[in-house]
């Protein structure tokens, strides 16, 4: 039987303009299994953001529980949040976050080294086998400026991979990449989902959506639909069709 690696009981989180509260998530219920990969989708101002920062630790809910990997996370300290999301969480997002003037290899380390749990005898080796996991064994030396958008993204994912960790949260992973190049991303994350990897991300984009395995959408801070995707896209046909000149333009931003 599959684990629960998220479940949230009555989530909320309020946020105080002045006198005035806004709710920007209202007591959400919510479970993702293991292996899933879900999209979670919605207007600005619908929650999707503010979901994706609690999901991640990054901000303490207003009331209820989120359990991470089957640990409640309602009176943990801020070193108790740091070590979740170092541990437990790795993060892909829109921007690459990569360090400049640093070589791919160490970018990915990075983890590693601030993990204060882990004896790590073989960071290097561990990043090393990260890089190779997405296709970048010729690139470990090289800069970000040295490396196309793409491949940016993809030392990003390896950097979120070295800890191997329970979840893989996607803040909108393509949206500085072109279409062909946004496709050969979510192939990486369908491969990696079928490996098991649990992966959830943010999109405004419903065609990108469609590689997922389910999608959540959101709206004034409550999930309004969820559901199983019938006829997932396969990204490693659909990169076929763009690299033979078919269908390319149905991956445009709405």
């Amino acid at each position: 039987m599959k684990e629960c690696v998220i479940k949230t009981e009555k989530l909320k989180k309020t946020y105080k303009v002045g006198e005035i509260e806004v709710p920007a998530l209202r007591e959400l219920d919510l479970e993702i299994y293991e292996g899933e990969f879900v999209a979670i989708m919605g207007a600005s101002g619908s929650g999707k953001s503010t979901l994706m920062n609690l999901l991640g630790c990054l901000d303490v809910p207003s009331g209820g529980d989120y359990l991470l990997d089957g640990l409640s996370t309602k009176n943990l300290t801020k070193n108790e949040y740091a070590d979740i999301r170092n541990v437990k969480i790795g993060f892909v997002f829109q921007g690459f976050n990569l360090l400049p003037r640093t070589t791919a290899i160490d970018n990915v380390e990075l983890p590693l080294i601030y993990n204060r749990h882990l004896r790590i005898k073989n960071p290097q080796e561990l990043a090393l086998n990260a890089l190779k996991r997405v296709g970048l064994e010729d690139r470990v030396y090289h800069e970000p400026n040295q490396l196309s958008g793409g491949q940016q993204q993809r030392v990003a994912i390896a950097r979120a991979l070295v800890n191997e960790p329970a979840l893989i949260l996607a803040d909108e992973p393509t949206g500085n990449l072109d279409s062909k190049t946004s496709v050969e991303v979510f192939k990486l994350f369908q491969e990696l989902n079928d490996e098991g990897k649990t992966i959830v991300m943010v999109t405004h984009e419903r065609d990108f959506a469609a590689f997922a395995k389910r999608i959540i959408e959101m709206k004034d801070g409550i999930k309004i639909r969820d559901y199983m995707i019938k006829n997932r896209l396969n990204a490693a046909e659909e990169l076929d069709k763009i690299k033979n000149g078919i269908n390319e333009q149905s991956y445009e931003a709405i």
